[in-house]
């Protein structure tokens, strides 16, 4: 049985796909599993992953047709028998000390998520080089040469991870900016097994990170912040989110809005909902509101119209936190009764 499981989906990536299975290879770590998910990829990808099981046992591979992310990651979870659980998105790729830190905080604190964070460096420096049309495809990150002394991590340890997750993009109160678990990516974090094993993706939408981080806050997971860049996050500059049409944006995210709420009804605590709504629903919602605002046709306009009496029947739009979703709230409410955005 492995220590971790690191769940790769695979669709389509083979521009990218050694350097991310070679990262995982060259861990300084060794007791791990890579559960590899040929998501009905249509190129090369396949050859590939034929190609590292045949060379290393600890790569599993698992063929299925085509059905999006999080269908593929749900395939995988099966196959995991890790104490932990991390996830890998296939062309994306990981510092090689990333299990070995993950898995030592793990077990020093006794934590359910040892939360880490990406390198705010590379992309950016990715994303210029696509402007000016430069190679984006050969450039090694300077943070992959750094290595970390476990005893002189810089750490915190909470039992109230509704302290420290947000998706504010400003520091909370209080609290200092490094400490921070911004953002819902699942691939940030490792997961002891047992926590995450029964929460399942949403088949079939876009950023379905939220609704399943939503759920796995909910248990009350003991945390580890180590705000180390230990990810390295390439941008999808032809990808499905930002080619996707604004109306299945918004559905999406109304979908794990939704999910999200319903689940927070039936067992969050008063304090969970309210940390909840303040640090994620609440910006969520803005951000599922902003896509009208590109949508032309009258006919997706009232099926936009529709989604938003949904979240006001079912309560989702109540009680907003004093300043901007108050207004937001009104702005919505007058959305729905004219089918006209003004804002």
């Amino acid at each position: 049985m492995p220590a971790i499981s690191i769940i790769i989906p695979v669709y389509n990536v083979e521009k990218y796909l050694r350097r991310c299975l070679d990262s995982v290879l060259n861990q300084t770590f060794s007791d791990w599993q890579a559960i590899c998910v040929n998501d009905g990829s249509p190129d090369n990808s396949g050859k590939i992953l034929a190609e590292y099981a045949a060379r290393d046992s600890r790569f599993v591979v698992v063929t299925k047709e085509n059905g999006g992310l999080s269908d593929a990651r749900n395939a995988g979870m099966p196959y995991a028998d890790g104490d932990y659980i991390m996830y890998l998105d296939s062309d994306d790729f990981i510092h090689p000390q990333t299990m070995e830190i993950a898995y030592h905080l793990a077990q020093r604190d006794n934590s359910d998520i040892v939360s880490f964070t990406y390198d705010r460096i590379y992309r950016p420096q990715l994303m210029v080089r696509h402007v000016m049309k430069m190679d984006t495809d050969n450039v090694v990150p300077m943070r992959m040469h750094k290595r970390y002394n476990l005893n002189k991590i810089p750490t915190l340890i909470t039992d109230d991870v509704y302290e420290y997750a947000t998706e504010r993009t400003h520091n909370a109160p209080g609290k200092k900016k490094k400490w921070l678990i911004k953002h819902c990516q699942v691939w940030k974090n490792m997961y002891r097994r047992e926590l995450i094993a029964d929460i399942p993706f949403i088949k079939g939408i876009l950023f379905e990170d939220f609704p399943w981080w939503s759920q796995v806050m909910l248990r009350n997971p003991r945390v580890t912040i180590a705000p180390l860049p230990l990810y390295f996050y390439i941008p999808n500059f032809g990808g499905i989110v930002l080619g996707a049409k604004q109306l299945r944006i918004m559905q999406s995210l109304i979908t794990g809005i939704k999910t999200s709420f319903l689940k927070y009804q039936e067992s969050a605590s008063p304090y969970q909902m309210k940390k909840w709504s303040e640090n994620f629903k609440w910006y969520f919602i803005k951000w599922a509101f902003r896509k009208i605002k590109y949508i032309e046709s009258d006919e997706d306009l009232a099926r936009a119209r529709e989604l938003f009496q949904d979240l006001e029947r079912i309560g989702v739009l109540d009680c907003p936190p004093k300043g901007w979703p108050k207004k937001l709230r009104m702005e919505i409410c007058n959305f729905i009764k004219t089918c006209k955005l003004n804002v």
